[in-house]
């Protein structure tokens, strides 16, 4: 069996406790979910595909209502069909009427009353029990105009219809850990909490709507002080949307750090294309061998979590929201799904990177040995770009031209390194920052939830393998992104091994060429100034 297919089959059986009850549908958060019809905006990303496909596996859903943009020339019809195709959807896909009950309803987030038609409108608020607001533009480098629309705009338009639903149950407003982890508190704890908003979010949004766009991002700067990017500014004003709104309605808000890949549901290793963009994005670039040097602080804590640790808390955090009420407690409840006291640090993360060719984390279309080199110096790491990345680059898209060849999906090396530079520009607050992020009210929902429910809805990070989750990043990879079968791994180890030799012979090469060439131009330097002094 290949090495890879192993590390696949022991991930696949951590489920067999979730499905040894699951179709039971005993557990309370099952019951809790049980015939209700269900909203859910942003339903068509990587998060929310994940959280409907948990919710028709695990509960016996009635209805699925989800907000789609037309896009590309597609309706939203046939862009659900689109959507369900994913690899995700393949436990589900064969139960009785799963497609029929969900219903796309043709919308925008950043559209007044979420770009819904009257009737649909209607229909949502007489018809749905729980509402998941999940859309969100999550790039760092958004136009504040834009971001503000999204995330801000957006959360105030759910908001509107949450208030209209006449059954409504619970509405649950996904955001993120880091929307309060500003730079004057970094080093310290950020707790389950509403902190002082930056400003009215009504307010903001006049000002939004009367600047243009130019003058907007002119004074940006000064309006996001403190905070690292126009994302984490505006999902801390959308709380605050929330916190306003949880005076008439039954509300909760559950913030995650970095969402990762799946450890083993709905599938090991699981993500999709989307991921690409963050840290997955640098994984693959590191196990082809084409990412060599990294900004990071070795010794920060990583603070991402498994995909359905998030979804299950997600899920889970609707029906404890609503036990907390039953027991009078009427504070809004805020859910942060990372335990401090089980989180890596980066550099346990680089150890792992280290080893990529051993058995079944090798990808056997690798350009080049995989090895990376991570440092928290500036100008080292440019030097070092410079060095292991953009000279050879140069070099590459030359000798490219020159045989009219280049491999696939590679235009080009240097602006394939410059996208990545791009994005570790928008990442580096949060690579060479740590927070000491608090979970208190997960920790208490987890000790009310039954042992069928801790198996269904497992959201306990201590129970996380790192090792065996790490693993998987590479299975996911490798399945889910590069369409590759779990095959040739042990080749794929072999030419890692040869690409090793090959590797120190370059760089004892390339560094006599670098050494020849700065030599020569320091004694042309030297006998041009003796010449002329």
């Amino acid at each position: 069996m290949d090495p890879a297919v192993e590390i696949e089959l022991r991930a696949r059986r951590l489920q067999e406790p979730m499905n040894a009850v699951i179709e039971l549908g005993t557990s309370p958060v099952q019951k809790y979910y049980e015939d209700t019809t269900v909203f859910i905006t942003g339903g068509s990303g990587f998060l929310g595909k994940a959280l409907v496909e948990k919710l028709f596996r695990a509960c016996r859903i009635k209805k699925i209502f989800l907000l789609l943009r037309s896009k590309k020339g597609k309706n939203v019809q046939e862009r659900l069909e689109e959507v369900l195709q994913d690899p995700v959807f393949d436990l589900v896909r064969g139960k009785p009427r799963f497609a029929g009950r969900i219903v796309p309803v043709s919308g925008d987030a950043a559209e007044p009353r979420l770009g819904l038609s009257y009737k649909d409108w209607s229909t949502l608020t007489k018809e749905v029990d729980i509402i998941f607001h999940m859309a969100a533009t999550v790039r760092f480098d958004e136009p504040l105009k834009v971001a503000a629309k999204i995330n801000v705009g957006g959360t105030l338009k759910a908001v509107e219809l949450a208030k209209s639903c006449t059954k409504l149950k619970q509405f649950i407003h996904v955001s993120t850990a880091y929307t309060h982890a500003t730079r004057e508190r970094v080093g310290k704890e950020v707790k389950e909490q509403f902190y002082p908003c930056p400003m009215s979010p009504e307010l903001f949004m006049d000002l939004v709507d009367t600047l243009d766009e130019r003058r907007l991002n002119g004074i940006t700067p000064g309006l996001i002080k403190g905070w690292p990017n126009t994302y984490t500014f505006t999902k801390a004003l959308a709380e605050h949307v929330v916190r306003d709104a949880g005076v008439d309605l039954p509300v909760c808000v559950v913030k995650p750090p970095i969402v990762l890949h799946a450890l083993y549901e709905p599938h090991p290793g699981w993500l999709e294309k989307s991921c690409l963009g963050g840290i997955s994005g640098m994984a693959l670039g590191a196990s082809m061998g084409v990412l060599r040097v990294f900004f990071v602080d070795l010794e920060n804590k990583f603070a991402g979590v498994p995909l359905e640790y998030v979804n299950n808390a997600i899920i889970g955090a609707a029906w404890d929201s609503t036990e907390r009420e039953k027991e009078g407690n009427k504070e809004i409840p805020i859910y942060i799904v990372s335990n401090e006291e089980t989180l890596r640090k980066w550099r346990d993360y680089s150890k792992f990177m280290g080893t990529l060719y051993r058995p079944g984390l090798s990808l056997p279309i690798a350009l080049w040995y995989c090895y990376l080199i991570e440092t928290k110096n500036i100008f080292v790491y440019h030097l070092l770009s410079w060095l292991l990345h953009y000279i050879p680059a140069y070099v590459m898209d030359g000798v490219c031209a020159v045989i009219g060849r280049r491999p696939k999906g590679i235009p080009s090396f240097v602006k394939a390194y410059q996208r990545i530079d791009k994005k570790l520009e928008a990442y580096k607050y949060f690579l060479t920052n740590s927070w000491i992020f608090r979970d208190d009210n997960v920790k208490a929902m987890i000790s009310r939830m039954t042992e069928n429910d801790g198996a269904i809805f497992n959201c306990n990070l201590s129970t996380v393998d790192t090792d065996a989750h790490a693993q998987v990043w590479c299975i996911g990879l490798r399945r889910y992104i590069l369409k590759h079968d779990l095959k040739d791994t042990v080749k794929s180890e072999n030419k890692q091994k040869l690409l090793c030799l090959a590797n120190m012979v370059f760089l004892v090469v390339y560094g006599y060429g670098l050494w020849f060439v700065l030599s020569t131009i320091l004694s042309m330097a030297c006998y041009l100034f003796r010449f002329f002094v």
